[in-house]
């Protein structure tokens, strides 16, 4: 299939490495940060073991960077977030949380050092270029704030390590974890961190230059030959046993960092002042009325992901929903997270799923499902 049998138009944008995934066998795309994103080469089920046991290679370009720079800069991102960056070093790399006046989530990136006054904020799915530029207009602030020609792939899964030896040499294996690292590849400009979405020891490389999108593809394809390396999509089976949230599914606007567990990226006692400060100070002093929580869902192994928000409740009364639910085969079991009641949160509390089949029994468990300490992402 040629990309120009799709029949995309134009408003929503093509990565530099549509064409390649396409020529690897993509099959199937959804659109993320008004940009296509391949979802499908075949068998989901086969991209997981893939993923676990060797390695994939994912067109994740629709990680758009905000890119901040300026005197201001380190001030005005710290505004943006609640998650203290007053010892983050200039080549590390930060999960965080942007949050509204409210102290609702707006997206849950990953932030990136690259110098003293030079910020890369990589997105989930949610327009934070938009919101930054906003928030600078009366901030007083001296920042410039852009979306840069940048591109990310995603290297993930257990030989990944080594596809980058061959590809940059033994000296790779120093770079930590949420750590990145300035590099380039046959003259093409890559930054390259120790970060990805799947809680498997992997790499994430930011393209520097649109144009060397296709090249870029094909050489880690060629070097990951050997170990086994294929073109993959993001696995929503292990990003759901790792307990990753998917933003607009697990997390939205009306959700704040306390009902997903997140506390600890927020810290009221620092000096400086950031966005939705007072309000999560009293969402904290009065508790959540809900809470994520992990879920085994009792019935036939699920087809899919679940494409709605499945209804759960207690005795007949609606106490949350299904947020992001998978079959996993490696613990041969249907997993979800949901959000619920807080008096219903417990770890081993019965609830009732609807699912598209039928009413069914789920129990609150342990999250993440699989590898709670990070072991494997961060060996």
């Amino acid at each position: 299939m040629h990309s120009d049998e799709f029949g995309f138009g134009t408003q929503i944008r093509k990565s530099p490495y549509f064409d390649a995934t396409v020529r690897w066998g993509a099959t199937g795309f959804s659109v993320y940060n008004h940009m296509y994103i391949p979802r499908d080469f075949g068998d989901p089920e086969a991209n997981f073991w893939t993923l676990v046991n060797d390695a994939i290679l994912c067109d994740v370009a629709v990680e758009r960077q905000v890119e901040i720079t300026g005197p201001d800069a380190a001030r005005f991102v710290q505004m943006l977030t609640p998650r203290d960056l007053s010892k983050m070093a200039v080549g590390q790399c930060k999960y965080i949380l942007i949050t509204n006046a409210a102290g609702g989530v707006l997206n849950d990136p990953i932030l990136l050092r690259l110098a003293e006054n030079h910020f890369w904020i990589s997105l989930a799915d949610s327009d934070i270029l938009l919101w930054a530029q906003g928030v600078a207009v009366h901030s007083g602030l001296d920042v410039a704030i852009t979306e840069p020609d940048v591109s990310p792939l995603q290297l993930q899964g257990p030989n990944s390590g080594l596809i980058m030896q061959a590809l940059f040499g033994d000296e790779i294996m120093s770079l930590k974890y949420y750590w990145l690292r300035e590099l380039e590849l046959d003259g093409i400009p890559l930054i390259v961190s120790r970060t990805g979405w799947s809680s498997e020891l992997g790499y994430e490389i930011y393209l520097r230059d649109g144009a060397k999108g296709d090249a870029l593809w094909e050489r880690i394809m060629a070097a990951g030959l050997e170990y086994g390396l294929k073109p993959g999509h993001t696995s929503s089976i292990r990003r759901i046993e790792g307990g990753m949230l998917s933003y607009h599914a697990d997390a939205d606007i009306t959700t704040n960092p306390y009902e997903l567990g997140l506390g600890r990226l927020v810290d009221l006692d620092m000096e400086a002042e950031f966005i939705g400060k007072a309000a999560l100070r009293r969402i904290r002093d009065t508790g959540v009325s809900r809470m994520q929580v992990g879920l085994v869902i009792d019935a036939e192994p699920l087809k899919g992901p679940n494409t709605t928000f499945w209804p759960v409740s207690v005795s007949g009364e609606k106490v949350g929903k299904v947020t992001s639910a998978v079959y996993s085969p490696r613990l041969e079991r249907n997993i979800a997270l949901a959000m619920v009641a807080v008096e219903h949160a417990q770890i081993g509390s019965r609830l009732e799923v609807v699912l598209p089949s039928g009413p069914t029994v789920a129990t609150v468990v342990e999250r993440p499902f699989f590898d709670p300490k990070k072991s494997l992402a961060a060996a």
